[in-house]
């Protein structure tokens, strides 16, 4: 794990009623630590935003709110979480790693859009409070892995999408990046697990078309650069070759890297491989779009 220096803080997403809450006292989040010794977060009730913060004469004043993935069941908070805000302040990025709600019909009217609405209101914090975290509000992006990208892609097609009451502060990200993302929920190239947990069993159509977001890019979608394995057996590498087609077809800035080998969940991806190039890459182009100098 790459060592944080700086002194985090966390905040509450929502302060005050969480938008399409049920109260269940019952319903209690879970810290789970798996067999490898990694650390997975389920059935989260209060969303949060820890923002960690590189050294003062190392930022650049560009801020990446990152989701990590997890197959909307759970969040993998250290390989696609921690560490990557570790990579991130090195770049003298502020890194903003985002707690959302997992969708779960026990404590939301509407688990469809509970993810979407914690990422929109941590755009719009992070925008509120760019002046007091040093932020250029130019230059706020977001990073999504695997389920996480289905959701950084969700906000890039639906950021004006009204899923709460908000004020008029916009919720569209400057940049986005995604890992490995899940992008369509149609049955041939989805993750089946990540669409169980945010649709159901046997999704309406009209729900499975609505968060495909291969099918909703839009003229005004964030620059995007896309990073996948094409032995992906999680995610069918297909979901990043399609966004990347719909991006271009609207005239979207996008880059799109597909390596040989690497599997899924690779996070900075360590071993040595090609898919370890990614990070360098993705720096390489926030400068070319001058998020970065």
């Amino acid at each position: 794990m790459v060592n944080i220096k700086a002194q985090p803080i966390t905040l509450n997403v929502w302060n005050g009623k969480i938008p399409g809450a049920i109260d269940f006292p019952k319903f209690k989040e879970d810290t789970i630590r798996i067999e490898n010794g990694k650390i997975r977060i389920a059935k989260v009730i209060n969303p949060t935003i820890t923002i960690y913060f590189p050294p003062k004469n190392k930022s650049n004043g560009t801020a990446v709110i990152i989701c990590p993935g997890g197959g909307y069941g759970r969040l993998s908070v250290d390989n696609e979480g921690t560490d990557i805000a570790g990579w991130l302040n090195q770049n003298g990025i502020i890194a903003i790693l985002l707690k959302y709600r997992l969708p779960n019909d026990t404590i939301m009217k509407d688990k469809t859009i509970g993810p979407l609405q914690d990422l929109q209101e941590a755009v719009r914090i992070v925008s509120r409070r760019a002046v007091e975290w040093k932020i250029d509000p130019g230059k706020i992006g977001v990073i999504g892995f695997s389920a996480g990208g289905h959701l950084a892609s969700t906000l890039s097609t639906r950021f004006n999408e009204k899923v709460y009451d908000s004020d008029t502060t916009s919720a569209r990200p400057d940049f986005v990046i995604l890992g490995y993302p899940v992008i369509t929920m149609s049955e041939l190239n989805t993750h089946t697990g990540s669409r169980k947990n945010l649709l159901g069993n046997s999704p309406d159509p009209v729900l499975v078309d609505y968060f495909s977001n291969e099918l909703h890019v839009l003229k005004n979608t964030p620059p995007t650069f896309i990073f996948q394995a094409e032995d992906d057996k999680t995610v069918p590498v297909q979901n990043s070759i399609d966004y990347y087609t719909s991006l271009k077809n609207k005239g979207v800035a996008a880059e799109l890297h597909i390596y040989p080998k690497g599997g899924h969940g690779f996070g900075l991806a360590k071993n040595g491989g090609t898919e370890s190039t990614w990070p360098d890459a993705c720096i390489n182009w926030l400068k070319q779009i001058r998020m970065i100098k």
